[in-house]
Formats: structure tokens, C-alpha cells, sequence
């Protein structure tokens, strides 16, 4: 099965001048991503995402799609990456998942959901 692993945290834990964006901790995500790539327990590499101040939603309203800057929702924390995994159950993924090594920032969260395949 896949899974879906959202990697969460506030704006503020995604900006450059986080501790999480030194040399030697996005060495521990390249080494995470080739100890369970090669595993086989990664359906895709991965993907960053972008600030939410350079997001762009768009909602349906009278029928028509208008679009607003940012996400405009109250949260404090905001999904910054996301990782398919390829396992078979929700036991491993969350067991995957609890290996990331951004998890010991304060702040941080490993979201873990399965994917519905059509």
C-alpha cells in the first residue's frame, strides 16, 4: 500500500535561518531518504514545498473559481514536504515515519495517511 507521510511544522520552522536547514541536518534527510529508498519503502523521492506566503488557493464561489493569495486558513502549522512511501500497512508507515529526523525540532510533525487508489 502507499502512504502518504506530510511533514508539518509552522511557517517560522520552514524559513532559511532554521537550525533544521544547517548542512549537516539536511545531510540526515539524504541519508533518511537513501537508507529507506534503499529499502524500497519510498514510492517517490520526496518533494519540498514552498512558503505558504507563495501559495495560491482557489475556491469555488457562485459557481466560478476565484483565486486568493495563501492559504488563508488559521493554522499554526503548515505541511512543508511530502513523501509517498511503498509499505504494507499503516503500522510501518508510522514506524517510517517516526524515523524522520526533523521530529526533534520543537514544533515538527510527521502526518501519516493512506493513499486511495482509484
Amino acid at each position: 500500500m502507499r502512504y502518504a507521510m506530510l511533514i508539518c511544522a509552522t511557517p517560522d520552522d520552514w524559513a532559511d535561518d532554521n537550525p533544521l536547514a544547517t548542512p549537516e541536518a539536511m545531510q540526515e534527510v539524504l541519508d533518511w531518504f537513501t537508507q529507506w529508498g534503499g529499502a524500497g519503502k519510498i514510492a517517490d523521492g520526496g518533494v519540498d514545498l514552498d512558503s505558504p506566503a507563495k501559495a495560491r488557493t482557489i475556491r469555488a464561489r457562485g459557481g466560478r473559481p476565484v483565486v486568493t493569495d495563501g492559504p488563508y486558513l488559521e493554522l499554526k502549522e503548515v505541511v512543508g514536504g511530502l513523501v509517498l512511501l511503498q509499505v504494507a500497512d499503516l503500522d510501518e508507515a508510522v514506524r517510517i515515519g517516526s524515523t524522520w529526523p526533523g521530529l526533534r525540532a520543537p514544533g515538527v510533525s510527521v502526518e501519516v495517511r493512506p493513499i486511495i487508489e482509484h
